[in-house]
């Protein structure tokens, strides 16, 4: 019996399949979303200290305000995708894309945290666009280049945050937060106007026939026109609970202490709910026959742990650029922008050279690389942290590897899935990366908050995180990256064997 990788080659030669240009003028509608969002949202980090100070809140309160975003995400994902299978992707596209930017133009006006928080949730279930995003690539692009459409996207999240991070910092400097969300609104309403005339249903390519599985799928999934709103309020609930005990966890006095209790005991309640409500639907949010396939699995938890990486180096590197030494580097808003420049111009160039070596050499040997160079950026930062130079050399690195990963995860993911299942797979799959994200700057504000150290400023006593702080969180992340190597490593195991053309 023939390996995996001999297998994958009983699909066409990908070198010598035509993407259409429709596709192409598809993919760029598409990459201006993911180039708009992530300017939004990198224009903003550089501002997390600020909206501290301005807030008198702790840093375990301010990782909500990319979490508050977080959330409704994970949520609203799995059913926009699900939305999209039953009612069209542009329809659902639209109506998501209004909403984002209703949210945009609350947080231009907040005037609280409480209420930057609310308008950052509407935003949030912005988010969901992207899964639709996805599977509009799967219809367009021939199946031999659906890694190359991804890579793109990818690389587009990646000049949005270029874009942010350039002039972000100068924004904020001159003209303060508010400025971040007023300088979106205009770009998002004439995207909106261009999905709304574009067709892109018309420009859908003729797919040839692709050789057939060797064995057909384990699961087949019930399709309905039903939304599962018992799911999602408990999936909403699970996550909320969980990620508020998280906060809750540096607190040390008795009520504290009651609170983490019973926050607790409401996500646990909450979790076997949404398993038994997931199992007994006709139309589930989660269809766990399909999650737990022996391919989306393992790339769903390396989908989570990316998610988790690029959220925590948002929470963190800002902070321990803006304070004062020798807890940190006293620098502006623009030297936090300037520091993480690396990051993004590294996702930059690499998000599409991934989606080209993946088409090239399969899935499964970049996803085993891309963690490995993930967990060697870790260590790196553990490592060198004391200096801008070091943080930001390392970031680079740790770009690299994020972006193999998720383009090759992603791959997997999508090759795996039956087409008619593809919106609620890449659903299922953005909700775990989204629960990922959530979760890093969360625990990044928690370690943050419970490792703290006081020095002198301005001739008063102030308390920042400490060292030790930034070096638990690069820990954390660089454990749960050696964690994905075993995953990735798992994952070419149990494929080995498997015929699904182009996903070696």
């Amino acid at each position: 019996m023939g390996t995996f990788e001999d297998k994958s080659k009983q699909g066409r030669d990908a070198s010598q399949v035509k993407v259409p240009a429709s596709a192409w003028r598809v993919l760029a509608v598409l990459s201006s979303i993911a180039t708009m969002v992530m300017y939004a949202e990198t224009m903003l980090i550089p501002a997390l200290p600020d909206l501290i100070r301005e807030f008198h809140v702790s840093y375990s309160i301010s990782s909500w305000i990319l979490t508050a975003y977080l959330i409704p995400g994970a949520v609203m994902t799995p059913i926009a995708g699900k939305l999209s299978d039953i009612y069209g992707k542009k329809k659902v596209l639209l109506v998501i894309m209004a909403i984002y930017i209703a949210g945009l133009a609350m947080a231009a006006i907040s005037s609280s945290i409480y209420m930057l928080i609310a308008s950052r949730a509407i935003q949030g279930i912005g988010m969901a666009m992207f899964v639709i995003a996805f599977g509009i690539i799967r219809d367009q692009f021939p199946r031999e280049k659906i890694s190359i459409g991804q890579g793109v996207i990818t690389s587009m999240f990646a000049s949005g945050a270029v874009i942010g991070l350039l002039i972000g910092g100068i924004i904020i400097n001159n003209y303060g937060w508010h400025a971040t969300f007023l300088s979106t609104i205009p770009i998002a309403i004439a995207l909106f106007l261009i999905i709304w005339r574009f067709n892109y249903q018309a420009a859908r390519p003729q797919q040839q026939p692709q050789a057939a599985p060797a064995k057909p799928p384990a699961y087949n999934p019930v399709m309905s026109k039903s939304v599962d709103i018992k799911g999602a309020l408990t999936l909403a609930t699970f996550v909320t609970s969980f990620l508020i005990a998280l906060t809750l966890i540096e607190t040390g006095s008795t009520g504290g202490m009651a609170q983490l209790a019973l926050f607790l005991a409401i996500g646990a309640a909450a979790l076997a709910l949404f398993i038994v409500i997931e199992r007994r639907t006709k139309a589930p949010l989660v269809d766990f026959k399909l999650i737990a396939h022996k391919a989306i699995l393992p790339s769903n938890l390396i989908i989570m742990v990316v998610g988790f990486s690029m959220f925590m180096v948002f929470q963190t590197v800002p902070v321990l650029v803006r304070n004062p030494q020798p807890l940190g580097f006293g620098g502006d808003a623009a030297t936090a922008g300037y520091i993480q420049l690396p990051f993004a111009l590294v996702l930059l160039v690499f998000g599409p050279t991934s989606g080209f070596i993946v088409s090239k050499l399969g899935s499964l040997r970049p996803i085993i690389i891309g963690t490995a160079i993930t967990a060697a950026g870790f260590l790196a930062l553990l490592a060198f942290h004391q200096s801008w130079v070091a943080v930001a050399v390392n970031l680079a690195v740790l770009s690299t590897g994020l972006s193999l990963t998720n383009v090759g995860a992603m791959n997997v993911t999508i090759l795996a899935t039956p087409p008619q299942f593809t919106g609620m797979s890449l659903g299922m799959s953005n909700l775990l990366r989204i629960i990922g994200s959530s979760v890093g700057p969360a625990l990044a504000g928690v370690y943050m908050q419970m490792y703290q150290s006081t020095i002198e400023v301005a001739g008063k006593p102030a308390a920042f995180p400490s060292m030790q702080a930034y070096s638990i969180i690069f820990l954390t992340a660089a454990m749960l990256s050696i964690m994905s190597i075993g995953l990735a490593i798992y994952l070419k195991k149990r494929l080995g064997k498997m015929s699904i053309p182009n996903l070696a």
